[in-house]
């Protein structure tokens, strides 16, 4: 057998073939020893690996650089703590050797779900309520009272008129004899009433910012609202609250549901966003945020379904915004008034029992069993039968409720009574603007 080899012959422009003989030492072409060839071969082969060896510790090394240069960029070039899932796709196009075309496809995707950022930069909006309410119970014809302390939390949303104020839930802040604030830093601060709506469950409290120390003042901050109609199903969100009364607490899930219809323990429905993070008690007021920290909802803790665990509610904020920016510009009712002063609508009124409200389907409320003649109720139109269940959006339950809250109300202010109605068979809402009178003389 034979290997040839062809080599140009300068002399006359020919080819001059040479064959080199295969001999029994496995060598080609060798001098008479072989040992040059087999060295230098050796050599070559050894200089080859190390070659390769080094290309690929380098490719390896700029590799390595190259995808932690990567990481270390998007941790600092995007928000901290914000989850984020980044996909780059990388297609090259190349033919092969043998005229076939081929595609090379990379993809890198970079997860975080470390929401610590988020949470530390929307904390400071967030505030601890305590509600020390007053509950008066009959037992064997006695009547005991006592005070109950309740918790909440709120979400800072503005400042105005020497006013730091604060949204929450109405069921949060209703009945309460004082309030207590809890801010981030620690301090605490007594807060009043600036408005009330039952019917959605929100209330604005406000805090005065000459109470607060300067220090108190820059811990604290004002929270973004977002837009809850561009909500998606499955999208991230953040709930941050004072569970069960034990300061700020903070959970997060996805979105369930949008526009969830829930009937609440008052019997009235409202449309909810669903969510699996955990909302419990203490939670009501406080914020359902997305994962760049607006607020998309206001957390409502009332609102379980006993032996279900993960589905909490949360009030839209898209729906709250108009009626938390009423409440914002109502006037913040700070001291009651003086006996002599207080307010005369003019009416017998009568508490209609839940036990009342099962049997005959009578609203809960304040009956009115009469209507005083030349009183500022007959001038508004309220009539007997009637059942007062708002003053100025603060929901009535009971003659009580309906006294405490009067308490704020002078004789010659304007408020707005609602009413339940009979009208065609079925309870109806009318709203009547009620200017307050004297108390007549006994």
């Amino acid at each position: 057998m034979y290997e040839n080899e062809i080599y140009s012959n300068s002399e006359n422009s020919g080819y001059t073939s040479y064959q080199s003989s295969y001999n029994t030492g496995n060598t080609y072409g060798t001098d008479s020893t072989g040992n040059g060839a087999d060295k230098k071969k050796k050599k070559g082969t050894f200089r080859k690996f190390m070659v390769s060896m080094g290309l690929g510790i380098t490719f390896g090394a700029f590799a390595g650089a190259g995808f932690y240069a990567v990481r270390l960029g998007a941790d600092r070039l995007l928000p901290a703590g914000t989850p984020e899932v980044i996909s780059s796709d990388a297609s090259q196009d190349g033919a092969a050797s043998n005229g076939t075309q081929m595609t090379n496809i990379n993809q890198v995707t970079y997860v975080s779900d470390d929401i610590s950022g988020v949470v530390e930069d929307v904390m400071p909006a967030m505030v601890s309520i305590i509600n020390n309410a007053t509950r008066t119970t009959s037992f064997w014809g006695y009547t005991y009272q006592q005070s109950v302390p309740s918790a909440g939390s709120g979400i800072i949303v503005g400042e105005r008129d020497g006013e730091l104020l604060i949204v929450t839930n109405n069921h949060v802040v209703s009945d309460a004899d004082s309030l207590e604030v809890t801010f981030i830093d620690g301090t605490t601060a007594a807060a009043n009433i600036k408005g009330l709506d039952a019917e959605m469950d929100l209330a604005v409290i406000a805090v005065q910012l000459d109470s607060l120390s300067e220090d108190t003042r820059n811990a604290i901050t004002i929270a973004t609202l977002g837009d809850s109609d561009s909500l998606k199903l499955g999208q991230p969100v953040i709930a941050i609250g004072n569970a069960l009364g034990n300061g700020q607490s903070v959970t997060n899930g996805i979105v369930s549901a949008l526009n969830r219809e829930v009937t609440n323990e008052d019997g009235t429905t409202g449309s909810y966003i669903q969510t699996n993070a955990a909302i419990n008690g203490g939670n009501s007021g406080g914020a359902l945020l997305t994962i760049t920290g607006e607020v998309i909802g206001i957390n409502s803790g009332k609102i379980k379904a006993t032996g279900v665990e993960g589905m909490g509610y949360a009030i839209p904020i898209s729906s709250a915004s108009p009626i938390i920016a009423d409440l914002m510009e109502r006037q913040t009712r700070i001291d009651k008034v003086a006996e002599e002063e207080k307010g005369y609508i003019g009416i017998q009124p009568q508490t209609v029992e839940s036990s009342v409200t099962q049997m005959y389907g009578i609203p809960q409320g304040v009956y009115v069993m009469e209507v005083n003649e030349g009183t500022p109720a007959e001038q508004a139109g309220i009539r007997k039968g009637d059942v007062v269940v708002k003053v100025d959006g603060q929901r009535i339950t009971s003659y009580e409720d309906l006294k405490g809250c009067m308490d704020y109300y002078k004789a010659g202010e304007t408020i707005t009574v609602t009413v339940k109605r009979v009208e065609n068979g079925e309870y109806v809402d009318v709203d009547f603007e009620v200017t307050l009178a004297e108390w007549p003389e006994e």
